[in-house]
């Protein structure tokens, strides 16, 4: 194979980190609106109440914008697959090609079949087929999940194949399928969707209500997604967990580039490194604070067990310990803060406060891209965390890159940046521009009165005028 410059092979990481990064932003609320499309529809259904019909065909408009986004820039991805990644093409592509096929035969098909009904059949079908369209859109983007995380993890957890001239083929598609990191995967990412979707519905309705804004369609908003901060961000805590505990078991090097842990004294359990600089060069964590025992225990659920260190594994097979140590403990303490504004709001909620807590709708609002920032910071972290290997202890990245050279991949990389920068920043500009503007209400449901931040009769007449 020909000798690949460094930093092209360097280049072509970021370009694909870059647009995977892009991209993941946008199915991740697909999938979560998706599904909140859904219920709405149901609830009207149920109660015949106006305002989850305003919260649907208000929270459809942003659904399609981030649908076609999202579309536009998972393209990019097949096209770097033979560009920029043709050696892993060549090794993996018997496995990955026909998982991703799945995915627009089953997925993608059915998502487009019934999207039109959902988008523009809303005066045209019946409402039983309305919200059967919807719920099929829904069952897509969870399908598409499904086939492209089992994709993925078999890139961390490869089974059910044999090595045949240099090329992974498959003998066994219910191992590929099924491998052993998938369930655990489908599963934290299916939550921090919902979740990252949740805390954006909650911050428009919070938004809403700071500025005295203070309808049905705000206070919904903010109390469906206050019931899913309280429910499901514990549940992804325990997911999590369990996730931790598979990735200790299939790639130690990973965990132990996530703790930051270097060696192991002997017969001691291992402590948990709270913050510290993981330096990989002198091969140890500057300023570290350390709690004894507890990384024993949160890893190994023992208190004499001792978790991998990097010095355990060969220099070249070692994780970037610097970078993943810090996005892991982003993505914890942003599940943290959704926990504890899923507890607040339960506390706010008895005292009948939800609504009028300036404090804390201003923290919902600041919290609203919480579950993205956790999101992106998990992608980094278990992608990151897979290096040196592309297909775990398989191929390595620097067998799967093209032989490219410095300029051409420079020259595509900023090319990239300036593209998704121009038109996702303008679908990004217009889709805030509707949360912005909010819910239109065509119904007769009363507006409440009164608190702070509610909506209340202004004292000067003039000022009852509608914003424009």
């Amino acid at each position: 194979m020909d000798i690949i410059d460094s930093t092209a092979i360097d280049l072509a990481r970021i370009q694909f980190a870059f647009t995977v990064g892009v991209h993941i932003v946008f199915p991740a609320i697909t999938i979560g609106l998706a599904s909140f499309l859904t219920v709405l529809e149901g609830l009207w259904l149920k109660t015949g109440r106006d305002v989850y019909q305003d919260l649907y065909t208000f929270w459809v408009k942003i659904f399609a914008l981030n649908f076609g986004m999202g579309v536009v820039s998972g393209l990019v991805m097949a096209y770097q697959f033979g560009t920029n990644w043709s050696g892993f093409s060549y090794f993996a592509g018997s496995i990955t090609g026909p998982l991703l096929t799945y995915e627009v035969l089953t997925a993608f098909f059915l998502e487009a079949g019934f999207l039109g009904v959902m988008l523009f059949g809303w005066e045209k079908v019946g409402r039983g087929l309305h919200f059967f369209a919807t719920a099929m859109v829904s069952l897509g983007t969870l399908i598409s999940t499904f086939w492209i995380l089992s994709s993925n993890s078999w890139m961390h957890t490869p089974q059910g194949f044999e090595i045949v001239g240099g090329r992974a083929v498959p003998v066994d598609w219910l191992a590929v399928v099924f491998n052993p990191s998938f369930p655990f995967r489908l599963a934290h990412m299916a939550i921090a969707a919902f979740l990252a979707t949740a805390f954006f519905v909650g911050a428009s309705g919070a938004w809403h209500l700071l500025r005295g804004h203070d309808t049905p369609a705000a206070r919904t908003m903010l109390s469906m997604a206050a019931w899913m901060a309280l429910i499901v961000a514990p549940i992804q805590a325990v997911v999590g967990d369990a996730h931790g505990l598979n990735t200790l078991e299939h790639q130690p090097a990973k965990i132990a580039a996530i703790e930051g842990h270097w060696e192991n004294a002997p017969g001691e359990p291992s402590p948990l490194i709270l913050a510290g600089w993981p330096d990989m060069k002198a091969e140890k964590t500057r300023y570290a604070i350390e709690i004894p025992v507890l990384g024993s225990l949160i890893l190994t659920h023992s208190l004499d067990k001792q978790i991998p260190a990097l010095k355990s594994f060969p220099p070249e097979d070692r994780p970037n310990s610097t970078v993943i140590f810090w996005t892991f403990r982003l993505m914890v303490s942003m599940g943290m803060l959704m926990i504890l504004a899923g507890l607040l709001s339960l506390w706010l909620r008895r005292g009948q406060k939800l609504y009028t807590s300036r404090p804390f709708l201003a923290f919902w609002l600041c919290m609203g891209p919480s579950g993205l920032i956790a999101l992106l910071a998990g992608w980094v972290t278990t992608e990151m965390g897979r290096q040196p290997w592309v297909v775990y202890g398989l191929l390595r990245t620097v067998d799967a890159v093209s032989p490219l050279t410095v300029s051409q991949v420079s020259i595509s990389l900023v090319l990239f940046v300036l593209v998704y920068f121009a038109l996702f920043g303008a679908g990004i500009a217009y889709m805030l521009k509707l949360v912005h503007k909010g819910p239109q209400a065509h119904g007769t449901e009363p507006v409440p009165e009164g608190g702070a931040g509610q909506q209340r009769t202004p004292a000067r007449p003039l000022s009852a005028a509608d914003e424009k």
